[in-house]
C-alpha cells in the first residue's frame, strides 16, 4: 500500500529516458493507493502490504528501479491486476525509512511514464513487461503554451490565499521554476483534487501542453469550490466570536478569584514552593524549579500542558536529591545479617565487608557495581535485599527481563502524552534516597529492536565514571547515581552486552551440596514456609532424613528453589488435615515424604548405566548448573558412516568426527583391527533428545564411547568426565568446572576425569564440595582410555 504523505519539489527537470533493454524485466511493480507519482517528483510514500515491503526490499537491494501504478479503488486492501490503471512511472527508490508502528516509508523519484504492455506474476509481488513513453513538448517558441503556464501560476497563487494547506513560499517556489515540464507535473502532483481519478488523467495525457491546459480546467474547478468554501467560513466566523467571547469569560472568573483570594492555582503554586524550601538540591536543580514554576504560575488550568508541567514540579520536588541514608558501618552486625539471612555464598558476604572497611577508613566510596551470576535459586535476588537490611539502605528492584525500550531506563521526554521518567529515577523516587541498593535482575534476558538498546542505556547507569551525571530524558538535569549500590543479576553472562560486562565485578554463585541445602532447609525454608502457611513450628517438624529423602530424590537443582516448592506442599497437605480435624502424625519422616509427594522423581541410575559396552557417562554444564550426561555408542554393519543423534549442535558432532578420526589413527595402539573401520558404522547418541546440548566439554566422554564399543571393555563404574579433545591427542580444560562437581556429587560419581589445565579450578574449591571425590587429572586422550577402560581379562 502506497499512501502520500508530502511532495517534495526540485529545482530542475530530473526526469530520465529509459529503454526497455535499460530496465530489469519483468519490472516490479508497486501499487499506490491514493497517490500519482509524475516524473521529476520526488514523494515519500508509506509501504503497508506485506507485498509490497518484499518488493521494496528486494529492489533496494537491486537495481532500484520499479513500477509506480495507481489504484482504480483505493478501498480495495488487496488489489489485482484488474484493480491497477495501465499507465504509470518509473520510479528510483532513493531511501528506506523504518517507521516506528512497523510499516516503512519510502523516498521515490519519478523518472519517466510507461504503460504496462502485461502482468506476469501477482505473487510474492506485481512484475510487469512495459513500454516507455516520451512526452511530447511543445517548441520554445509556441506563445499559446506559454499563456497557458502563466494561468497555471496565477491559479496557484489564488489557490494559496484560500488554502491553509499550502505554504505562501510555494508560490515563490512555483514561480521561480523555471522548466514548464517540472512546473506542470510539481502542480500536478500537489494540488489535492476533489475527484482523486483526476492526477490519473493528467499522467495518462502524453502531449504536453494538453496536460497544462488540462491542469488549468482543473485548478479553475479547483479554485470554484475554495471560494465556495470561504463564503461557507465568512458565516461560520461569528461562532468563532462566541468562543472567543468565553474565554474573556474565564478570564474575567481567574482575575475575580485572585481578588477574591481564593485562586486555586494560588494554592498550587504555594504547595509547590514550600515543598521546594526544605530540598536539599543542587543550584542548578533549584534554578530550573524556579523557571518551570514561573511558567507553571502563567498557565490556565484548563489549558493541555498544564498537568504536564504540575507532573514534573511534582517529581523535581518528590526526589531526593541530596538527601542519603546513613550506612550501618557495625561491620560485626553487617556480618550477623549477611549470615542470618543466607547459608554459605562467602565470596559475596567478603566482598560487601570489603567494600564497607574503606568506606570506615576513608568516610567515602563509589559503589561498586557487582553482577551475581549463577542458576536459578541460589539466591541472586534475596541477597541484594539481604545486603541492603545489612546497611539500613533503602532496596529497590528492577526487572529487566524481556525490556526492549530505551526509553525505559532513560525515560521519555515531555514532549510525549504520557511521558514519565526511567526506571532507575522512578525506583530512586520510590526509596526516597540518594544511595539504594538496586537490584538490577536478570540482565542477561535484556533484549533490543527498533526502540533502541537498553544495554546500550545500561552502560552510563553502571559506569561509576560516567553515571554521577546519568541524564534522564524526562527530568532533563544530571542525576546522580554513584551513590547507588546497583547489584545484577543473571543465570549466565555469555548473552550479557560485552561493554557491560566489563564495567561490572563478577561474582559466581555455583550452587549447593546437599549439605549445605539441608542447613539452608532447617534454617530458612521450613521456618519461612510455616510462617507463610499459618502453622507454628511445633505443630509440625521435619525429620532430617525427610529433607534428605527430598533433596536426593524430588529435587534435582542446583539452587533450592524447587526444594522450597516441595516444603510448601508437604505444610500445605498438613494444613489441609489441620483444618478438617484429620489425624497426623507431627513429625515428617523419610516415609510421609514418599506418601505425600509420590513416586520419587530422581533416580539415581547414573552408575548403574556403565554396565554396558559403550556407554560413558560426562559432565556437562547449563543454566540450571550441572548435569549428568551419558553419551551412548553402537557399531553395526555397514560402510564405515557415522551417525550421531540426540539434538546436538555442531560442536557436539565436530567433537564425535575428532574422536572417531583419532581412533582409527591409533586403532594399532588400542589393539583394534583397522579394516572393522570399512566394515561397521558407528552410531553415537546422547539420551534426552528433545533437550538441545552443544559444547566441547563432551569431547573425552565421545572418546572414551568410541573407544569402548570397539574394544569391547567397559567403562569403570563411578567415573564420570569432561575435557575438549583435538587432532593431535591433546585434552583441554573446560568451564563450568564446580557446577560439573556438584552434579557429580549428586549422582554418586566418586571419580572425574579432566583436564591438567583445570587442576586451578579444583583448587579455588572448598574442601567441603570435594569430599568423596578422586580427581584424575590427564593431558592426553590415551591417558583418559587407560584410566577409564577396564583391563582385558
Amino acid at each position: 500500500m502506497g499512501d502520500n504523505i508530502g511532495f517534495i519539489p526540485l529545482n530542475e527537470d530530473t526526469s530520465e529516458s529509459f529503454t526497455e533493454k535499460e530496465l530489469p524485466m519483468p519490472l516490479p511493480v508497486l501499487a499506490l493507493r491514493n497517490a500519482v507519482l509524475f516524473p521529476s517528483v520526488v514523494m515519500p510514500i508509506t509501504v503497508g502490504r506485506d507485498k509490497s515491503i518484499k518488493l521494496i526490499r528486494e529492489s533496494y537491494s537491486g537495481s532500484r528501479m520499479i513500477g509506480a501504478v495507481g489504484q482504480i479503488d483505493p478501498k480495495v486492501e488487496e488489489p489485482e491486476y484488474g484493480d491497477l490503471y495501465r499507465v504509470g512511472t518509473l520510479a528510483r527508490i532513493l531511501k528506506i525509512f523504518e517507521m516506528p508502528d512497523g510499516a516503512v516509508t519510502i523516498l521515490l523519484q519519478g523518472l519517466q511514464r510507461f504503460t504496462v504492455e502485461n502482468f506476469v506474476q501477482q505473487d510474492p509481488f506485481f512484475a510487469a513487461y512495459v513500454h516507455m513513453l516520451t512526452d511530447i513538448e511543445p517548441p520554445k517558441s509556441d506563445k499559446d503554451f506559454e499563456a497557458i503556464i502563466g494561468a497555471v501560476k496565477d491559479s496557484i497563487s489564488k489557490m494559496i490565499n484560500f488554502s491553509s494547506h499550502l505554504p505562501p513560499e510555494t508560490s515563490f517556489a512555483i514561480r521561480n521554476i523555471e522548466n514548464y515540464k517540472l512546473l506542470i507535473n510539481f502542480v500536478s502532483a500537489n494540488i489535492e483534487f476533489e475527484n482523486h481519478t483526476d492526477r490519473q488523467v493528467l499522467l495518462e495525457i502524453g502531449d504536453l501542453k494538453e496536460r497544462a491546459l488540462k491542469l488549468v480546467e482543473l485548478l479553475g474547478h479547483e479554485l470554484q469550490l475554495m471560494e465556495i468554501k470561504n463564503d461557507i467560513q465568512q458565516k461560520v466566523r461569528s461562532e468563532m466570536d462566541q468562543q472567543q467571547r468565553e474565554y474573556f469569560l474565564h478570564q474575567q472568573i481567574k482575575t475575580i478569584q485572585n481578588e477574591l483570594g481564593n485562586n486555586p492555582l494560588d494554592g498550587e503554586v504555594e504547595r509547590l514552593a514550600e515543598k521546594a524550601e526544605s530540598k536539599k538540591w543542587p543550584q542548578y536543580v533549584k534554578e530550573t524549579f524556579d523557571k518551570e514554576l514561573s511558567k507553571f504560575e502563567k498557565m490556565s488550568p484548563i489549558g493541555g500542558e498544564f498537568s504536564v508541567q504540575m507532573n514534573y514540579l511534582e517529581i523535581l520536588t518528590d526526589l531526593p536529591w541530596d538527601e542519603c541514608s546513613h550506612d550501618n558501618l557495625d561491620l560485626q552486625r553487617v556480618k550477623e545479617v549477611l549470615d542470618e539471612d543466607h547459608f554459605g555464598l562467602e565470596e559475596v558476604k567478603e566482598r560487601m565487608l570489603e567494600y564497607l572497611s574503606v568506606i570506615k577508613l576513608k568516610g567515602d566510596l563509589k559503589s561498586p557495581i557487582i553482577c551475581l551470576h549463577g542458576p536459578p535459586g541460589v539466591g541472586k535476588t534475596s541477597l541484594g535485599k539481604s545486603i541492603a537490611r545489612a546497611l539500613d539502605r533503602k532496596f529497590g528492584r528492577i526487572s529487566l527481563g524481556g525490556l526492549h525500550d530505551e526509553a525505559e531506563i532513560r525515560g521519555h521526554r515531555r514532549t510525549y502524552i504520557g511521558a514519565m521518567p526511567g526506571r532507575i529515577i522512578q525506583t530512586i523516587n520510590r526509596c526516597k534516597t540518594s544511595n539504594p541498593v538496586i537490584i538490577l535482575d536478570e540482565i542477561d534476558k535484556v533484549g533490543s529492536d527498533f526502540k533502541g538498546d537498553p544495554s546500550s542505556a545500561l552502560l552510563e547507569v553502571l559506569d561509576p565514571e560516567q553515571n554521577s551525571t546519568f541524564r534522564d530524558n524526562y527530568l532533563d538535569l544530571d542525576y546522580d547515581l554513584s551513590r547507588v549500590m546497583f547489584i545484577t543479576t543473571a543465570n549466565r553472562v555469555d548473552t550479557i552486552h560485552p561493554a557491560l560486562r566489563d564495567r561490572m565485578e563478577m561474582i559466581n554463585l555455583s550452587g549447593y551440596i546437599g549439605q549445605e541445602k539441608m542447613e539452608i532447609a532447617k534454617r530458612h525454608l521450613i521456618p519461612k514456609s510455616l510462617d507463610a502457611h499459618g502453622i507454628k513450628p511445633k505443630q509440625l517438624l521435619f525429620d532430617e532424613s525427610a529433607i534428605e529423602t527430598i533433596i536426593e530424590e524430588y529435587t534435582r537443582e542446583s539452587g533450592v528453589r524447587n526444594l522450597d516448592k516441595q516444603i510448601a506442599k508437604i505444610i500445605r497437605n498438613r494444613a489441609k488435615a489441620l483444618v478438617f480435624g484429620e489425624k497426623f502424625k507431627k513429625r515428617i519422616s523419610s516415609s510421609e515424604v514418599k506418601k505425600i509427594l509420590g513416586i520419587p522423581k530422581i533416580q539415581k541410575d547414573m552408575i548403574g548405566s556403565n554396565n554396558y559396552v559403550g556407554v560413558t557417562t560426562g559432565l556437562a554444564w547449563t543454566e540450571a548448573g550441572g548435569e549428568i550426561l551419558y553419551v551412548e555408542a553402537s557399531v553395526s554393519h555397514g560402510k564405515g558412516n557415522l551417525q550421531i543423534t540426540g539434538n546436538l549442535g555442531e560442536v557436539m558432532k565436530e567433537s564425535a568426527m575428532i574422536a572417531l578420526e583419532y581412533i582409527k589413527a591409533h586403532a594399532s595402539d588400542l589393539n583394534i583391527d583397522e579394516e572393522i573401520f570399512e566394515k561397521k558404522n558407528v552410531h553415537i547418541h546422547v539420551p534426552e533428545g528433545a533437550i538441545p546440548k552443544d559444547g566441547p566439554s563432551a569431547g573425552i566422554t565421545m572418546l572414551t564411547s568410541i573407544a569402548s564399543i570397539f574394544t569391547k571393555r567397559k567403562v569403570k563404574k563411578g567415573i564420570a568426565m569432561t575435557g575438549e579433545i583435538t587432532l593431535r591427542g591433546k585434552v583441554l580444560p573446560v568451564g563450568g568446572v564446580k557446577e560439573k562437581i556438584l552434579a557429580a556429587k549428586r549422582a554418586g560419581i566418586s571419580t572425574i576425569i579432566l583436564s591438567a589445565d583445570n587442576r586451578k579450578n579444583i583448587e579455588q574449591i572448598k574442601e567441603e564440595y570435594l569430599e568423596g571425590l578422586t580427581f584424575k587429572y590427564v593431558e592426553t586422550m590415551q591417558e583418559v582410555l587407560n584410566l577409564a577402560l577396564e583391563k582385558i581379562n
